[in-house]
């Protein structure tokens, strides 16, 4: 089965936004990765509810929407609003995590935990059920460019072992250092989510490296 391929908006170039948007349309990619930043969990600031709206008024794929800002669960019903599809809060952010992602799932979207690259797999196991996804993040969250951690594949191939031990559907996800060297790693580990930034929107060709991503095998 092929990957699904999930461009990170972060990476586009906001002053022709418009044409990057189009661009994912009309390529294979499956979503719309967009990253939250809030200065406070991250030391970044991306971009806000606005965006995410405008986003949506032009997309023609469901929005992949990550939230790295604290007290997630104030925003649930807002980012549901603004036309998020899949909704991912941190475990670090998320004191009472069973009943945020159950908050998301109220609002009729996918619900998803990502994991910075310190925080043990294994603290899942009693919700990995409950999840359609966990977001593992191969780079420290908050930059875009920077190089994926080896030992994300590790983590990856003991997610994938967790939920087949717990018969549970969930989806995994990969973020940070994703390009044509490391997607098959990736893929081979366990992942079924590339989400790549710089190595499409920096690519001479992004509709080519989509594809080639997306045939990752």
């Amino acid at each position: 089965m092929k990957p699904l391929i999930a461009p990170s908006m972060l990476s586009a170039n906001f002053c022709r936004l418009a044409e990057d948007i189009q661009m994912v349309n009309e390529s294979e990619a499956d979503f719309f990765h967009l990253d939250i930043m809030d200065g406070v969990f991250v030391q970044n600031l991306s971009f806000g509810l606005p965006i995410v709206k405008a986003i949506h008024s032009m997309a023609e794929k469901p929005l992949d929407v990550h939230l790295m800002i604290v007290e997630p669960q104030r925003y649930i019903s807002d980012f549901k609003a603004a036309g998020a599809g899949m909704l991912t809060v941190h475990w670090e952010a998320s004191t009472h995590l069973h009943r945020t992602i159950h908050q998301i799932k109220n609002e009729d979207m996918l619900a998803g935990v990502a994991l910075n690259p310190h925080t043990p797999v294994a603290g899942l196991e009693d919700i990995i059920q409950d999840l359609d996804l966990v977001l593992i993040m191969s780079v420290n969250p908050g930059f875009g460019g920077q190089k994926f951690i080896e030992r994300s594949l590790h983590r990856i191939e003991s997610l994938r072992e967790m939920i087949l031990r717990n018969k549970a559907n969930t989806l995994i996800e990969a973020d940070g250092g994703i390009d044509q060297d490391t997607a098959g790693l990736v893929v081979k580990a366990g992942a079924d989510i590339l989400v790549a930034g710089n190595a499409v929107f920096k690519s001479p060709n992004p509709l080519e490296t989509i594809s080639l991503l997306k045939n990752t095998k």
